[in-house]
């Protein structure tokens, strides 16, 4: 399956130390992403003042840690993230981990994050 930002659609698409990712949708109600986790990544450690997120599991096992909880997630899987809770998805195989994200909210800024670990040095303090 190809993504429409690869066929010149136009689409937003953003490369990550930890993989990459695709804007679906965005209208300023909400923004819709597809998300790729490279084997061995993950994201930061984080949290959003500002929106809630809402993860379906496409293809791939994840390890998805909610305010210090992990969990193990699949294909199929659904993850919640209320606004305020500090959350991490990591690729847990040997192929790359793909998911939609829902953002709900009143603003979908990348300034909206706050890191509290990183691998690749971007967390603040």
């Amino acid at each position: 399956m190809s993504i429409a930002g690869e066929q010149g659609g136009g689409l937003e698409t953003d490369h990550r130390p930890w993989g990459s990712y695709t804007v679906l949708d965005d209208d300023g109600t909400h923004k819709v992403k597809r998300i790729v986790v490279l084997p061995g990544k993950r994201l930061s450690y984080q949290r959003h003042a500002r929106r809630s997120e809402h993860w379906f599991i496409v293809r791939g096992d994840a390890l998805v840690t909610l305010d210090g909880v992990q969990r193990p997630v699949g294909a199929g899987d659904s993850v919640d993230v209320p606004v305020g809770t500090d959350h991490r998805i990591e690729n847990a195989g040997e192929s790359d981990v793909v998911f939609v994200e829902v953002q709900h909210g009143e603003y979908f800024g990348e300034d909206d994050i706050v890191r509290l670990e990183d691998d690749y040095g971007r967390a603040a303090g």
